[in-house]
């Protein structure tokens, strides 16, 4: 079996069940067949990933709408010539074509409800498209694919799907760790804006060496590419995506059209009178690595961040609590913040330790460490210190203080050997 074959019925295990699923259709005339065709919308296009957009962090604080605005809200007529056009004069790779159905998804977002996302998308982009551009840029990808999320997720990276993908690039817990992204209960990389970018740019590589062309990949990256597979080989054998488009499924047959549309827009949003929200771009952030847990609120009041921003900033964590005791974990924060957990050192694991590690949601993720043997005896509770135990993550652990710790044992400093006995309660 070739290497090819192999990734192919790879992938399409994963894949095949991505998102396929949609509430809301457009009417398209099927020339050929005579009739009427409902195309189904993909999820970035729907009310609720579109409303919910509008309740994130960023666009509650950084996103304005432009008061000040003098476009008229009416969406002007074109002619096909015009589209075909403007179409042909973006800066791409993959190509733009035009025609009826792609009319139809231009039409979706140049009027009516969906002309207030494409605002908000204009002023989102600015967050997201400089991580999508460096993820395909560093896998040699097109970078018109970082429109991929505009139809994918509608730039939520809060955004979950019917389905259950998650993030900007909507990916599924499987295709997910597949691309090496975490998924458990207290993580979801899938919502990583940067580690979800390099995923999705290394799967979309994939995708392209199954089949050399980038219109089915992305067709590929909404149905999966077994179904395409299939569809090629219904169609005779051909390659052509507006050949084997009826043969898709009835998402995926408005998914490519719907992507073409959304360079559109994004590009001729003036000529439609669309004005892009006021942008009010963040104080620039930089991450700083944690090795032991740590809990939002230990940093919100230690850091002056706010819990809020912390969510934001970090929306892989599904708790506030950052699981860091089993391996280093990244924490996102603005320079100040980060230059005040430093100052802070072992002080800020400490603050407040025994009442946050102690609530309901972390129990289960602060077990006994499997690398610290405990003992009892004569009412104290001991432990046996072994490598990289420090006398914080030992206190966690065992919802005590350090101060507690170094109390009972008689000790000035917190340097601690392996192999040590320790009273800790």
């Amino acid at each position: 079996m070739s290497i090819k074959k192999k990734l192919l019925i790879g992938l399409s295990l994963t894949l095949s069940a991505t998102h396929m699923v949609a509430q809301e259709e457009i009417t398209i005339f099927d020339n050929k067949l005579g009739q009427n065709e409902e195309i189904g919308l993909p999820e970035g296009m729907m009310s609720n990933e579109l409303d919910s957009l509008l309740r994130e962090w960023n666009t509650k604080n950084y996103l304005t709408f432009d008061e000040n605005c003098q476009a008229s809200d009416e969406n002007p007529e074109f002619t096909k010539e015009e589209y075909i056009t403007r179409l042909s004069h973006l800066p791409n790779v993959i190509e733009m074509p035009y025609n009826d159905v792609v009319r139809k998804f231009i039409d979706q977002y140049s009027s009516g409800r969906l002309r207030r996302s494409i605002s908000i998308m204009l002023g989102a982009s600015n967050f997201y498209f400089p991580f999508f551009e460096e993820a395909l840029e560093t896998y040699q990808l097109p970078l018109e694919l970082k429109y991929l999320p505009v139809i994918e997720s509608a730039l939520n990276p809060g955004a979950t799907s019917r389905v259950g993908a998650a993030g900007l690039w909507q990916f599924m817990i499987t295709t997910g760790k597949q691309y090496g992204l975490e998924v458990t209960s207290l993580i979801d990389e899938r919502r990583d804006p940067i580690k979800a970018s390099y995923a999705a740019a290394r799967y979309l590589k994939d995708l392209y060496d199954i089949f050399g062309d980038w219109t089915l990949v992305i067709a590929s990256y909404n149905c999966g590419p077994q179904n395409v597979s299939k569809a090629i080989k219904r169609a005779g054998g051909t390659k052509d995506y507006w050949t084997i488009y009826p043969y898709l499924p009835a998402e995926t047959r408005g998914y490519v059209p719907a992507f073409i549309a959304a360079n559109y827009i994004m590009n001729y949003y003036c000529e439609h009178n669309i004005c892009p929200a006021n942008t009010q771009l963040p104080t620039a952030t930089d991450t700083i690595m944690v090795s032991h847990d740590i809990h939002f609120d230990q940093i919100h009041d230690l850091c002056n961040i706010s819990i809020e921003e912390l969510k934001a900033l970090n929306p892989q964590y599904r708790t506030s609590l950052v699981p860091a005791g089993s391996r280093p974990l990244p924490i996102r924060m603005t320079p100040e913040a980060i230059s005040a957990f430093i100052e802070a050192g072992d002080s800020i694991y400490n603050h407040r330790a025994d009442e946050l590690f102690s609530k309901k949601e972390n129990e289960v993720a602060m077990p006994e460490a499997t690398n610290t043997k405990t003992t009892r005896s004569r009412g104290n509770k001991r432990v046996t210190v072994r490598a990289g135990d420090t006398l914080g993550a030992i206190a966690r652990r065992n919802h005590t203080t350090v101060n507690a710790i170094k109390r009972l044992n008689g000790m000035r400093g917190t340097n601690i050997r392996p192999g040590q006995k320790l009273i800790v309660r």
